[in-house]
Parts: structure tokens; sequence; C-alpha cells
């Protein structure tokens, strides 16, 4: 059964969807409030830190993936060329490292102007690609860190994207 066939209106929040999907999937999740929603995925590497939150001003529906790196501040140069690399590789959404955090952070933003809204599949398919990019490069955002490899030689293992089905 799709996500959307539990539906019946289109005029439904784009978090209450969120907290939908979550269930679905059996995620750990908590509401933080009406336009917010913060939820736990885990995958392969890790577990993910993802929170969506609804702007009505901007008519968009922003995602944050984070997940925890404190570099050796003699790596941070290599990250930074790590992270250039990667987004050039990326086509939705884009990294960056929150410094003061320590945290490595996917962004993504679905503008939904002139009152459209979000079908459960975009929504499950923007948090799915979200965590699929970040389990692509987690491996070498890690080789740049603590094992001291060029950003050119950790890209290396970024598999590339996978097309069709096996």
């Amino acid at each position: 059964m799709s996500l959307s066939e539990h539906f019946t209106t289109e005029d439904l929040h784009p978090i209450d969807i969120v907290e939908h999907i979550a269930e679905h999937h059996d995620w750990d999740f908590d509401r933080v409030g009406d336009d917010q929603i913060a939820m736990a995925v885990e995958a392969q590497w890790r577990t993910y830190s993802i929170t969506l939150a609804w702007s009505p001003q901007d008519e968009t529906l922003r995602l944050i993936c984070t997940f925890e790196m404190d570099p050796p501040e003699d790596r941070l140069p290599a990250l930074f060329e790590a992270l250039n690399a990667t987004n050039d590789l990326c086509w939705a959404g884009a990294f960056s490292y929150w410094e003061a955090q320590k945290l490595m952070v996917w962004r993504y933003g679905l503008v939904l102007a002139g009152d459209q809204s979000a079908s459960p599949e975009q929504i499950d398919t923007m948090i799915r690609a979200a965590v699929l990019s970040a389990e692509r490069f987690y491996p070498a955002f890690q080789l740049v860190v603590w094992g001291n490899e060029s950003p050119e030689d950790a890209m290396q293992v970024a598999m590339a994207e996978a097309y069709g089905r096996a």
C-alpha cells in the first residue's frame, strides 16, 4: 500500500504527513511543535538525526539531517575540500559542516509556493535522499578526517548512485 492511500485530503499540514511517515517506518520521533518534527533514522553506518520544519512565510519544508563529526583542527581544510567535491556530486540538497556544534549537516528545502502541497511520497523521498547521501559520503568523510586520506582518494569510496533495480 502506498503512503498516499492513507490520506483523503490534500490539505494536510506537511508535518502531519511527516509524522505519519515516521509512524509508518517505525522511526523514533518527537513532534517538537506544530511546524517541526525531529526523528532518528537508523542506517548502516549510524543513526541520523533528522528534523523537518515547515515555514509558512517561505512556504518551504526544510529538512536537516545531521551526524556528529569532531575532526582534528588540522584536518578541517581537507574536510572542507571533501565537502566541495561531495556537493558537486549531489543533485538535491547539500552538505555543510557546523563547526560550533561539531555536526555534519545535509540540508534540503522543498518549496511549496502558491498553496501547493507535498505528497507523502515526495516527503518520504526527501528523507530517503538525505539518509542515502549521508550513507554514501560518510566513509569518505571518515577517511579524510581520521584516515588522513586526501579528499581525492577518499572520494573514490563514495559509491556511485545505483540506477534501476537488482
